[in-house]
């Protein structure tokens, strides 16, 4: 691999090398020929981030943008494909996803005078919990999980607690990107349970996106986006791979070459690359 093709993937070399302790990075970087200038970060382009919304586990991605509670992102939110009539009312409604945020949250202008999405159950008589437990078919459930907003998560958790929940409701419930953590245990904590909502691609957030998530290169990629899409999240990330990284490569600039080597074909996540790379050069 020549210096040219390792600066076609600086950007992802650096996240690594930043997490590095800073005589290893150095060293690191002078072995794979990288100037000062090639890890400082570039910008990120609005297509990068709107981008994160276009692809499998994007809804993650716009969980965490949500939580920003910055109405340009929402923007960016509503228009993709993967917001749901849920998410488009409460964007419209200032709803505030950022934990804390007592709200209401601007609306952009380019959503000024935009008319909520229509629910199916929106005139419901029973209420959100009263639909919510006559729910007996997955559809049921899917139009009355669509109603909750988040006002209602801490009586509907309340509710639970008092007479389980129907399943069909639960699971519309947990899938839901922004049903509590607390709440999402509360419904089951069986590892049958656990793997069926990995399965349904249902994450906790930075730390399991890093460890379970392949190619190593796109999460990479995407966690770079995340200084313009998620800054607020990206130190999970950086916990998670940070030890990693110094008792794999650390010091060893070998190491590090050879993970440059593996980069761009790997197919494992980042944890894996980080260990392949430390293996191969020992």
């Amino acid at each position: 691999m020549t210096t040219d093709d390792i600066r076609r993937w600086r950007t992802e070399l650096a996240l690594l090398l930043g997490l590095a302790e800073a005589a290893d990075a150095e060293r690191a970087a002078a072995r794979l020929g990288l100037s000062a200038a090639d890890l400082v970060p570039e910008p990120v382009e609005p297509s990068a981030v709107r981008e994160l919304l276009r692809y499998w586990r994007g809804e993650w991605f716009m969980l965490w943008m949500l939580e920003r509670d910055d109405p340009e992102l929402n923007a960016y939110v509503y228009a993709s494909a993967l917001a749901t009539d849920t998410i488009r009312r409460d964007i419209l409604r200032g709803v505030p996803f950022g934990p804390g945020n007592p709200g209401p949250v601007p609306v952009h202008p380019s959503l000024a005078g935009t008319p909520e999405p229509r629910l199916r159950l929106a005139d419901s008589p029973h209420g959100v919990i009263g639909e919510l437990r006559r729910a007996r078919t997955m559809g049921h459930g899917r139009s009355a999980a669509a109603l909750v907003s988040r006002e209602h998560w801490d009586a509907i958790a309340a509710a639970d607690r008092a007479e389980p929940l129907p399943g069909y409701a639960r699971w519309n419930l947990c899938v839901r990107i922004d049903c509590p953590p607390s709440l999402r245990a509360q419904f089951g904590s069986h590892p049958k349970f656990t793997r069926r909502l990995l399965r349904a691609g249902v994450i906790d957030g930075p730390r399991e996106y890093v460890s379970r998530l392949r190619p190593a290169r796109k999460v990479l990629t995407d966690l770079d986006t995340g200084r313009a899409a998620f800054p607020h999240r990206l130190e999970e990330a950086r916990e998670t791979l940070a030890p990693l990284v110094r008792e794999h490569l650390g010091p060893r600039p070998e190491a590090w070459a050879v993970c440059a080597q593996l980069l761009p074909t790997f197919a494992g996540t980042v944890p894996e690359l980080i260990g392949t790379a430390g293996a191969i050069a020992g």
